[in-house]
């Protein structure tokens, strides 16, 4: 098997992810920023990784994912909000969705919690202080979120693709 791991990542959350998906993925596997990834992609198995800029992937990750046509993919995220938020659950879907637009095929979706960059933290305050308060509850989450991803986020996220890509290879009569 073939496998490509790309991703996009602005303070290293969602690289880390990357870094932990590669090894436990069959065959010869090449993990690479979405900027460096190869113009031509001939893999069996694609992971992308993107850290969640305003409801969506970021820019970066989602011209790459337009690239992409009838190939089996997963997915990985980053962002601050709590993982299992409705919120976080909307980003996915919208990640899925431009995948299955041109006929690729997600097999796997993990998405946790990382640091947000300050600069993005300060700019939300300045140009949407109604839409993004600085609340206690907020602020909270926001501390959290810098203690992530952890040991057990890049194990979960081993865990997740290594099974996806196992049973559908497997059944797929490749091993």
């Amino acid at each position: 098997m073939k496998a490509l791991v790309a991703y996009s990542s602005r303070t290293g959350n969602t690289r880390m992810i990357a870094d932990a998906i590669a090894p436990v993925l069959p065959g010869d596997v090449e993990t690479v920023s979405v900027e460096c990834a190869p113009q031509t992609l001939d893999h069996d198995f694609v992971a992308i990784g993107f850290w969640v800029d305003k409801g969506v992937p970021d820019e970066q990750a989602q011209e790459f994912m337009k690239r992409l046509r009838g190939t089996v993919v997963g997915l990985f995220g980053t962002l601050g909000a709590w993982p299992d938020s409705d919120h976080a659950r909307e980003c996915m879907e919208s990640a899925v969705r431009m995948m299955e637009e041109n006929d690729n095929r997600v097999i796997c979706r993990f998405m946790c919690q990382g640091k947000v960059d300050p600069k993005v933290v300060e700019a939300m305050a300045r140009y949407a202080p109604e839409r993004h308060p600085m609340t206690p509850e907020r602020k909270a989450r926001l501390e959290e979120a810098a203690k992530h991803p952890d040991e057990t986020d890049t194990m979960n996220a081993a865990k997740v693709f290594s099974a996806a890509v196992k049973e559908h290879f497997a059944l797929a009569g490749r091993p």
